[in-house]
């Protein structure tokens, strides 16, 4: 076995180990697939060692390969580790880290000051545009660095080309009209809002993730989505708009407070909303490094990842964070 394994055909082993097809895997790296076959074949060789069966309808990994795994991962980490620390990015002079983190209420906006107060010679910059499905575009485009949001809405061949981690798990609450005949309740049971129509964000392109989430909500509950609307920019539109259509809004507990309006949880089952903390595939930078400790300490310190006995999430992130 050669004493210098190349991280390239490491990264190839990894991927195809965790997508378990060889298209998806090339796909994920960027890469045409005879170039990931030939990582995978050559990787096998330094190994004396067959990593995977491979048929016309399936990969799985063999008993050496299962073996391997960890080791990669934990071998690929530290390289990533290293080439940070010798970046140069992100220090005093370097490039700042882009990072959306939606408001200025929100997880992300907490991730970002723990990190900023945890790493204080790393420059972060901070956007405020709600959205993850916008901000994948931007993160794909290298126009942006880090965001927040609701990966299980992305649409596969867009979340291959970027990395996650879950973050947090809001609570769904619904901001109402003081005057609603719901507004008295400390917490709003969902089957209350059958016959009601909520505003989801439709019409915006930016925020599909979060229509979808909300249709999931509503399905067999008849609770009707608000029909689609132009994207609503800032905050003081948003509250002009939502007071003068005189609409409920399906939010979180991590949510602008609305003049006029009050905020309720809601319950029974207890929606939840998953926030990933997301990044490009690839990046390395300080910043993220920062970002990434800093939002597993606040995880830790707020019992964030805590799924209550009754919570409800839709299939498609239940199936992505088990």
């Amino acid at each position: 076995m050669s004493d210098d394994l190349s991280p390239r055909r490491l990264r190839a082993f990894v991927a195809v180990a965790e997508e378990l097809h060889f298209t998806r895997a090339a796909a994920r790296l960027y890469v045409a697939q005879q170039a990931l076959s030939r990582d995978i074949r050559a990787l096998e060789r330094e190994l004396g060692a067959v990593l995977f069966v491979r048929s016309t309808r399936q990969v799985a990994l063999t008993a050496e390969g299962e073996r391997l795994l960890p080791y990669a991962r934990r071998t690929l980490a530290a390289h990533d580790e290293l080439a940070a620390a010798f970046a140069g990015d992100g220090g005093r002079g370097g490039r700042p880290l882009a990072v959306d983190v939606a408001a200025p209420v929100s997880t992300g906006q907490r991730v970002l000051e723990a990190a900023r107060e945890a790493a204080p010679a790393v420059e972060f910059v901070a956007r405020y545009h709600s959205g993850l499905t916008a901000a994948a575009a931007d993160l794909l485009a290298g126009r942006l660095d880090v965001s927040f949001g609701r990966v299980a809405g992305l649409p596969p061949e867009i979340l291959s080309g970027l990395e996650h981690a879950l973050v947090r798990y809001e609570r769904t609450a619904v901001l109402l009209p003081e005057r609603h005949r719901l507004a008295g309740r400390a917490e709003v049971p969902l089957a209350e809002l059958a016959g009601e129509t909520l505003y989801a964000g439709a019409g915006n392109d930016g925020t599909a993730e979060w229509t979808s989430y909300a249709r999931a909500l509503f399905a067999e509950r008849g609770i009707r989505l608000a029909a689609p609307f132009p994207k609503i920019e800032g905050e003081r539109e948003f509250a002009r708009v939502v007071r003068a259509k005189g609409w409920s809004v399906l939010a979180t507990s991590v949510f602008v407070g609305v003049e006029g309006m009050v905020l309720r949880p809601l319950t029974a089952p207890v929606p939840l909303s998953p926030v990933s903390m997301v990044w490009r595939r690839g990046l390395r930078h300080p910043g993220l490094t920062a970002l990434r400790k800093a939002a597993r300490g606040e995880a830790a310190a707020g019992d964030w990842l805590r799924r209550p006995p009754d919570g409800w999430l839709p299939d498609q992130d239940a199936a992505l964070h088990r």
